[in-house]
């Protein structure tokens, strides 16, 4: 499986609480971070950050002179959890670090029988070559893009199907749905369901935006853990069980950018955002 979107949307939260619900049905998970920020696996470790392949890899010299076991820990549910790292700001091409990772994990037979599902925890930015790997190299059959009704978001994912619709005439890789990870904006479950209509896909599941996911991620938790009889741990156990019955996998047919303004249109999001942007600049030439 896939996780993408961009930076910010909460994708990394999502996939962690996923998997902890997954890991306490009983199912055998791997979670490899591919951002190089690192972070897609320390609610699962309670850690702030895990040793991440790339960084290891330097200081021990090279890929070849490190061992699976020191990069791979386990986490919360006997969670596998791996993170690819990237390099030093402003310097290399971070996609590098994801085809690093995967080819080393290969290499080293981390992809055991056992495992139910392994998760690909991925930026949203398929124009790079090395974060759509898992995509292109046919890793990840399923994608579920986590997204939600704001504008930015909307756009990432309709771009995300572009570049699904791209290399699955080559390989099994479909697009499983969209997990809305909401952000209160009006009507948003209307809105991302009519996205996923044009696409060709489902909205899998809507996630009510609850202050105890930060709660709990300031404790490196996820809320399975931290608070696990909360209506939001029960949330994530519904996607959860969606996930496992999904069978719905598609090649999406992405929209113009005149339909998803369209679209935006007609749910009102776009008037709005037209108005702030007045509103602000109004009050700007009254400051003046």
């Amino acid at each position: 499986m896939c996780d993408l979107r961009e930076r910010g949307i909460g994708k990394s939260t999502t996939t962690q609480n996923l998997v902890a619900a997954l890991a306490e049905l009983g199912k055998k998970v791997m979670i490899i971070g591919c951002d190089p920020k690192a972070d897609s696996t320390r609610l699962i470790l309670h850690s702030k950050a895990q040793n991440t392949i790339m960084e290891t890899a330097a200081e021990a010299g090279s890929v070849e002179d490190i061992e699976l076991e020191d990069v791979l820990k386990i986490g919360y549910g006997d969670v596998r959890c791996v993170e690819s790292g990237g390099p030093e700001p402003g310097v290399g091409c971070a996609g590098r670090g994801v085809i690093t990772a995967i080819n080393f994990l290969e290499e080293e037979g981390a992809y055991e029988d056992d495992l139910d599902f392994v998760f690909y925890d991925v930026l949203g930015d398929v124009v790079c070559g090395g974060f759509a790997m898992p995509i292109r190299e046919n890793k990840a059959q399923e994608i579920y893009i986590v997204c939600s009704g704001e504008m930015m978001a909307m756009y990432a994912a309709n771009n995300i199907s572009k570049g699904i619709c791209k290399y699955a005439a080559t390989g099994g890789v479909r697009l499983a749905g969209l997990i809305c990870n909401s952000r209160n904006t009006d009507r948003e479950d209307e809105l991302i369901m009519a996205l996923a209509a044009k696409i060709g896909t489902q909205m899998i599941h809507f996630v009510p935006r609850d202050n105890i996911v930060q709660r709990a991620e300031i404790r490196r938790m996820t809320v399975i853990e931290y608070d696990p009889n909360c209506k939001q741990a029960d949330e994530y156990r519904t996607l959860a069980r969606k996930i496992i019955d999904n069978k719905m996998f598609v090649v999406p047919n992405p929209v113009t950018m005149d339909e998803l303004e369209d679209l935006l249109m007609e749910f009102g999001i776009l008037e709005e955002e037209d108005e702030t942007i007045i509103g602000k600049t109004a009050a700007e030439e009254n400051a003046a």
